[in-house]
């Protein structure tokens, strides 16, 4: 495995010290491209054994997506997207942060980056359950029932203007 992409175990490195980067995929280095869909992989598929659901759903190469992301050394450690959900609103999907990264802020200085990009409209945003009370940190709150995504409780949250 290249080294470029092995595990960054940085106890000293918070969401401070490291700074969000905005793009669309088509428009990336392929290296960010290949780190952004490792990272989500390891996140999604290997950490939460998520196998029903295509996490490559091919929204990332909507041109109305824009992708968030962290890097350290060069290699994304935590990511978001944001892309036009069937509402038309813009919706936030895919937060994943790297095991080795957990715990420092990253998926909050992305949120954060994310909400302030679109200021002045209504946001919304598919939560796994147990993350409803931190993303009412951010300003969403609970706009309807409770339901299973992939074997995943969730919930459905809006933050409004």
């Amino acid at each position: 495995m290249n080294s470029e992409f092995a595990d960054h175990a940085r106890p000293n490195r918070s969401a401070h010290d490291l700074d969000v980067h905005r793009g669309h995929w088509l428009d990336l280095d392929p290296r960010t491209t290949y780190g952004l869909a490792r990272l989500r992989y390891e996140v999604f598929t290997m950490g939460q054994g998520i196998t029903s659901e295509q996490d490559l759903d091919g929204a990332d190469l909507d041109p109305t997506t824009t992708t968030y992301w962290v890097e350290d050394e060069g290699v994304p450690v935590a990511t978001l997207r944001v892309l036009r959900g069937p509402s038309g609103l813009p919706a936030i999907g895919r937060v994943a942060t790297s095991p080795t990264h957990r715990g420092r802020g990253l998926a909050g200085s992305l949120l954060r980056a994310a909400v302030a990009d679109h200021d002045g409209e209504t946001i919304d945003l598919h939560a796994q359950a147990y993350l409803e009370n931190w993303y009412e940190r951010f300003g969403f709150t609970r706009s309807g029932d409770p339901d299973v995504e992939a074997g995943i409780p969730h919930v459905p949250m809006r933050r409004r203007v």
